[in-house]
């Protein structure tokens, strides 16, 4: 006899499913990565400068509404009826923007993709968990990993590409049609599969815990809710008088401030050493270094005239950084130690925002940007996946559930607030003349503040924290 053949992600019975779930999760990179690149663009057709920042923040902003109401959707009912709504979400948006003639329209369009976008990561999520057996689990979130590689890659190029010789339209009407055909794969290869859990158990035989009661989803999507809606008003604020933009963004802020303290750890916001610490960084990086991302190819655009194809050279050198530091941290990140990588990470970033600063203040070489910022992304790639490593390490099985997602939601938060404070910056408080400037020193305040929780964030080894991690 012969022995039965190991199954894969590529066994026919499971083929069409890991193509058109890859393709699906490629898509969407592709998707975030080329908004960067063309929004100048955008904004400039659509007479929507002041409203730049909005762009971004309302994707991300909604996207944490999409992960919270999917995730518990998916609990109750199974991941089918979610991920199909978030997928039509996603492309719905998609048409949205690519469709629109004004700002506002542009900006609804996006507000719908985020729901899309955040509900189908988590959908997708509990779609491997009831399609593949668990030894398939670390090759199929690898795959789904390399689907985020390449666009990172070629995704600004193509992006810029594709606004120079077609129309900025086709960056998203384009994945949109493309999505629909992933999508229809999916679906043809999905029918006839159960997606429900096995007799209430996980894949080891374990019973599943109780379901959430339903307040506690109530009052988190709720929180969610108000999250996104105090990151979408601070990005508005910039299309307010000057003399009500400020109060208008401060009391946002303070919403927001008081929505995510029940979705965090306690002593979150404290920078209390070791978990909190690590989330609270997360949510820090992730806005310095994604706020000033943002302008990095409208300052190569508009104040140097660089192609959009030429100007998504910075993003893609700041990819192949982070890629690669991705891989230093991999292998030498427990021998660098937490400290050492916080302090190289912020050098690294300093380092790319100081070239934005000097280029943007002194009309300097504008290459100085590009490769500047591939240094900048070295920094995120270094420090980013530490900081995953370390809120597995701070976690236990009571509770990395919920510490997993504080991570995700204060990231996101923290993009959001922080992309939608430097677009109110740049419309309201010129520094020298021009708004860059402003940006660039917000995301360098950010950049040294964020040394406080990185020197406090522990190795995550023989520290107890299970009352940390435990949600108040």
């Amino acid at each position: 006899m012969t022995a039965a053949a190991e199954p894969t992600i590529w066994d026919r019975s499971r083929l069409g499913i890991t193509v058109g779930t890859v393709v699906l999760i490629f898509l969407a990179a592709i998707e975030s990565l080329a908004v960067t690149t063309v929004m100048p663009i955008v904004a400039r057709d659509l007479d929507g400068e002041a409203l730049f920042a909005v762009a971004f923040s309302a994707t991300i902003s909604t996207g944490v509404i999409g992960m919270v109401a999917v995730g518990a959707w998916s609990d109750r009912s199974g991941p089918r009826a979610p991920l199909y709504t978030a997928v039509a979400l996603f492309a719905a948006g998609l048409l949205v923007s690519g469709f629109s003639s004004d700002m506002h329209t542009f900006i609804l369009g996006r507000l719908i993709q985020g729901l899309g976008a955040g509900g189908q990561t988590v959908a997708l999520y509990v779609v491997v968990a009831r399609v593949y057996p668990p030894q398939l689990h670390g090759r199929i979130f690898a795959a789904y990993a390399a689907a985020w590689v390449v666009p990172s890659m070629i995704g600004p190029f193509l992006a810029g590409a594709v606004t120079e010789y077609l129309h900025w339209r086709w960056t998203f009407l384009g994945v949109a049609v493309l999505t629909a055909a992933a999508f229809a794969l999916v679906v043809s290869r999905l029918r006839g599969v159960s997606l429900d859990a096995d007799a209430g158990s996980d894949a080891d035989g374990v019973a599943d815990a109780a379901e959430p009661p339903r307040g506690g989803i109530a009052l988190r999507m709720l929180l969610a809710v108000l999250v996104a809606a105090g990151a979408v008003t601070v990005g508005l604020a910039a299309d307010a008088p000057a003399a009500a933009g400020g109060p208008i963004a401060l009391a946002a802020v303070l919403v927001i401030g008081f929505s995510l303290l029940p979705l965090l750890p306690k002593g979150t916001l404290r920078a209390v050493s070791g978990l909190p610490s690590t989330i609270l960084m997360r949510g820090i990086v992730a806005g310095a270094f994604f706020a000033a991302e943002a302008y990095v190819p409208k300052l190569l655009i508009d104040r140097f005239g660089f192609s959009p194809t030429v100007a998504g050279l910075a993003l893609t050198l700041a990819a192949i950084g982070w890629s690669g530091a991705s891989a230093v941290q991999g292998r030498y990140g427990d021998r660098l130690g937490s400290a050492r990588i916080t302090w190289i990470a912020v050098l690294l970033m300093l380092t790319g925002v100081a070239g934005l600063l000097f280029v943007s203040a002194l009309g300097a070489d504008p290459w100085i940007v590009i490769l500047a910022w591939g240094l900048a992304g070295a920094g995120m790639g270094l420090l980013y996946p530490r900081l995953t490593v370390l809120t597995l390490a701070y976690s236990t099985t009571a509770n990395e559930g919920f510490n997993s997602a504080a991570l995700s939601i204060f990231e996101a938060s923290g993009s959001a607030v922080t992309i939608a404070l430097a677009g109110l910056g740049f419309a309201l408080l010129p520094v020298l003349g021009t708004g860059y400037l402003t940006v660039y020193l917000l995301a360098g305040v950010l950049l040294l503040i964020s040394l406080v929780p990185g020197l406090r964030m522990g190795d995550g080894a023989g520290t107890a924290v299970s009352a940390e991690g435990a949600p108040r």
